[in-house]
């Protein structure tokens, strides 16, 4: 295969309150991966992160690490003036960032500034990097497509938990980096996040809950299951609108996106909607008492049964099984 003759790949690592999230290790293995196949290395751009060296185990080679106490909270337009300035200034030909609502925010506002082709959800390493080929998933994740970027820069968003984490032999060398920030017309007074919960977006494994499950104060059973598998919680549009929990929680394509590992949906029909924003998870399960929903024809595994007896007894072995293998 013929190498294109590039200076580094750049990567965007997101983090939150100082910690580097999963995808950012995900991305970054993605980009070592990209980065041997074209000959080159990767850097590395992290705004307010603690421990940013770590990302030298996942192949980074440098580590632009920002540090501005002005943009503690996301803000699109900055971080692709960041990410922008750091490109030009590596000489980047590619960008990898992740799929995340923030990525694919910000990513079209960092296209326009390099003039770049971008791929969203991709799910494999190029097929060749000359002419540059990915894989993505396409019509809410229905079927696949291999897309050529033929610009002289590419961005590359990369599908969460599509290609893993590959840790690495090498180190990263970290260097404080200071580009001109403009400023965004956007003020961001107050951000109130649940802290003692796994997020939706970095979970290897949700549980999400319908209206099968009648009210809200029946919640107690999937908040149980998932501390047990150390799962998030989601629940489908109904329940949000409903006020049985936040929007935060609610999955779908109005929602957020999960490709978790394993998606465990109870008491959820599976509306087109709905299927559209979880059909990126690997496996996905299913319990319901109506044998005609239509969940059943896209999951993995189902249990046609009632929720109010087939998760306590699921609950019951988990915990069980647990405590014969600690």
């Amino acid at each position: 295969m013929k190498k294109l003759k590039v200076m580094s790949i750049l990567v965007y690592t997101e983090s939150e309150n100082g910690k580097l999230k999963k995808a950012a290790l995900e991305v970054v293995s993605y980009a070592k991966a990209v980065a041997d196949q074209m000959g080159t290395s990767v850097t590395a751009v992290a705004v307010n992160a603690d421990n940013a060296e770590t990302l030298g185990n996942y192949g980074a080679s440098k580590v632009l690490l920002v540090k501005d106490e002005s943009i503690q909270a996301f803000n699109a337009k900055k971080y692709a003036a960041i990410l922008e300035s750091a490109a030009k200034n590596e000489g980047a030909k590619v960008v990898v960032v992740s799929a995340s609502a923030n990525s694919k925010y910000l990513a079209p506002l960092l296209a326009v500034g390099l003039g770049a082709g971008y791929v969203s959800n991709v799910v494999a390493a190029p097929s060749s990097v000359s002419p540059f080929t990915v894989k993505h998933s396409t019509f809410t994740n229905k079927a696949f497509a291999n897309t050529e970027i033929t610009t002289d820069v590419k961005i590359v968003g990369l599908s969460n938990n599509s290609f893993g984490l590959v840790e690495s032999d090498g180190s990263a060398s970290v260097e404080d980096f200071s580009p001109s920030v403009p400023e965004s017309g956007v003020t961001v007074e107050s951000v109130d996040k649940a802290t003692d919960k796994v997020s939706i977006a970095d979970a290897e494994i949700v549980v999400s809950g319908g209206r099968g499950l009648k009210g809200p104060e029946n919640w107690g059973m999937v908040e149980e299951l998932a501390e047990v598998l150390g799962a998030a919680t989601a629940c489908s549009k109904p329940v949000s609108d409903l006020g049985w929990r936040p929007h935060s929680e609610h999955v779908g394509q109005t929602g957020k996106p999960v490709a978790s590992n394993l998606y465990i949906a109870i008491g959820i029909s599976g509306a087109i909607q709905h299927l559209a924003g979880i059909n990126s998870s690997k496996v996905k399960v299913v319990i319901n008492t109506d044998p005609e929903a239509p969940f059943f024809k896209a999951a993995d595994y189902g249990v046609v049964g009632d929720a109010f007896e087939v998760v306590p007894k699921l609950i019951e072995k988990l915990k069980a099984f647990k405590a014969a293998n600690a």
